[in-house]
């Protein structure tokens, strides 16, 4: 069975939220989109919730789903949903740093290379706000 990882593509202002990893070694530095594994009893949007809770000390509105599953490392997928901020304001509790990117900046970090396709399927979101 496959490990479930959500992630929440933040969009604000005509801006989506990007994180900087701490780690591990092998991806520290690189740029995600916030989120995290689903634990047991949790579904999806839940889970999502409680990452951006985690990580960020915000808490979204969760949107519309973004494509299908996106493939991780072996045993791993990706969701990806559309969201906004419902209260807070974002803050890096567990990444290096946090960025707010507007369309034309979407390029301009090093993504992490499972983000980087989501990265092309939101960046006409973006523009929207």
């Amino acid at each position: 069975m496959e490990t479930i990882v959500v992630a929440a593509a933040i969009i604000e202002g005509g801006r989506l939220l990007a994180a900087q990893r701490a780690g591990p070694p092998a991806m520290a530095g690189g740029w995600e989109f916030p989120g995290g594994k689903v634990d047991p009893g949790e579904n999806d949007h839940q889970a999502l919730v409680r990452e951006c809770q985690e990580e960020l000390g915000v808490l979204i509105d969760v949107g519309a789903r973004i494509g299908g599953d996106w493939p991780l490392i072996p045993g791993y997928v990706l969701r990806v949903w559309r969201a906004r901020l419902s209260s807070g304001v974002p803050h890096p509790h567990e990444h290096l740093a946090l960025r707010w990117l507007e369309r034309d900046e979407l390029y301009d970090i090093p993504w992490l290379p499972a983000d980087l396709p989501i990265v092309k399927a939101v960046q006409d979101l973006v523009c929207e706000g």
